[in-house]
Parts: structure tokens; sequence; C-alpha cells
């Protein structure tokens, strides 16, 4: 399985070299940390499931010496890995351009990027092949364009929810998130892997 996971590197060697610049951008455009965490943690993940969509490669996966249940654990645990590797490789750059940033701020962009991955990585078994990239990229610009103002919206006109989050430590809320961010991993994985079984290449 972790052939798998170094087979993503692999095919995306070239595109790599774009991560770096890639993630300088939103540095030098003084983008939020939180949201320069979660478009890094994407990068990889995500080209390489569009590599996959493109290649139609599901059928050479399934030829190889790997159960189904292996090749979606790849796609989450690889998911896990990348997501490791990126913010600290994004930590080091706005360390070095001096963009301050803090333990909170990666704490977010991992919880963005997990309940993210956890929505979106099944769609890529339920969805025809050819429309689930650009589907997905339309609804990230969608959430990182209109979600701010949707929790804006909902903290002006849903006082007792916002009174319930603010009566509460901040220690319970951070861990009942992370909870909640866990099982939906958890649950996206078990679906995904659910489908995958059933699907026929």
């Amino acid at each position: 399985m972790f052939n798998l996971i170094r087979r993503d590197v692999i095919l995306q060697k070239k595109l790599l070299l774009t991560f770096i610049p890639f993630v300088l951008f939103f540095i030098y455009m003084g983008s939020d940390p939180v949201f320069i965490f979660v478009v890094a943690s994407i990068f990889i993940p995500y080209n390489a499931y569009a590599y996959d969509e493109k290649a139609e490669v599901n059928i050479l996966l399934n030829s190889l010496p790997y159960t189904r249940k292996e090749i979606i654990a790849s796609r989450y645990l690889g998911a896990l890995v990348y997501m490791v590797l990126s913010i600290g490789v994004t930590s080091f750059a706005l360390f070095l351009f001096d963009k301050p940033f803090g333990l909170m701020d990666i704490s977010m962009g991992v919880g963005l990027f997990l309940f993210f991955a956890a929505c979106t990585f099944p769609l890529f078994y339920i969805l025809k092949p050819g429309h689930i990239t650009t589907f997905i990229i339309i609804t990230f610009i969608a959430m990182g364009a209109f979600g701010p103002k949707l929790v804006s919206f909902m903290a002006g006109h849903l006082a007792v929810i916002t009174d319930f989050i603010f009566s509460i430590s901040t220690f319970t809320l951070y861990s009942v998130l992370t909870i909640i961010i866990l099982v939906a991993y958890t649950a996206s994985w078990g679906f995904t892997t659910a489908i995958y079984e059933k699907k026929v290449f």
C-alpha cells in the first residue's frame, strides 16, 4: 500500500515543481494563513485524483495485487501524509517571509482540509469521470467566496446558536470539532470503500 502512496508523488514529480511557487503566490498575495494551509494540503491529493480521472487508471489499479480496500486506504492515508508534508513546507515558507501564523492557524487549516476531503473524496467514485475535478474546484471557490459571509449571516441571525458556542470553553469547542472532523473523515473512508468495492470497471 505504501507503493500506491508513493505512486502519486512519482506521477506528479514534474507538477510538484510548481508546488512551492504555488504556495509562495498565496503568501505574496497576503492570503490568510489558514487558507494557505488548506490550498497547500489540497495540492497533491487532488492532483492525483485529477490525473487518475483523466487516465482512467482504476482498471490498472484493480489489476495490481492490491485489494480495493487497500486502494482506498492509500488515498485517505496518503492525503494525511501529504497534508503533514505540505503544512511543514508552508510553515517554513511563511517563517522565511516573516508572515505571522500560529498553531491555531495550522489546526484550522488541517480541520478544514480534512472536512473538505471527507465531503469530496467520495465524489470521485460517485460522479462520472471528466466532470469531478471541475465540480470540486467550483465548490472550493464557492466555499472560499461565500463561506465567511454565510458564517457571518448565521452569527447575526441565529443568536441562540452563537450564544451557546460562546458559552462553552475553547478547549471543549475545539475538542468537539476535532471529534466531528475525525468521525466525518473516517465515515467518508468507510463510505468510499463500500462504493468502490461495488463498482464495475
